[in-house]
């Protein structure tokens, strides 16, 4: 069972930036960053593949975050740029063998809080 700890979330004006991690326990193929807003349902933000370091992005990525990992130390990260207030939310990571499988993670954890405003 592995285990994660996300960290960085804080509270930033509008176009500001945040760098966040999550690290794990042990080594996983995938791990991917998700976000739940107040009252909306959690998406799927990003995502790499930690064998090659391939990234992912969600559809409404825009060129304002980017995702690159530490092998080393099995984290991941989520630099964010030019934050908005849409971007509000709990950000939590998953893993699994693919973004799709860790998505479907049944024991998230308590992610790390981004509020913009």
């Amino acid at each position: 069972h592995v285990q994660l700890v996300e960290s960085g979330g804080d509270s930033v004006q509008p176009g500001g930036s945040l760098r966040l991690s999550c690290v794990a326990s042990m080594p996983t193929r995938c791990m991917g960053w998700f976000r739940q807003g107040p009252g909306k349902e959690r998406q799927g933000v990003a995502a790499i593949v930690t064998t090659d370091g391939t990234p992912l992005y969600a559809k409404s990525v825009n060129g304002r975050l980017t995702i690159s990992q530490d092998n080393a130390k099995n984290t991941v990260y989520l630099q964010m740029n030019l934050l908005k207030p849409e971007d509000t939310a709990v950000y939590i990571c998953g893993y699994g063998g693919s973004w799709y499988e860790a998505s479907r993670r049944p024991d998230w954890g308590q992610g790390t809080q981004v509020t913009v405003s």
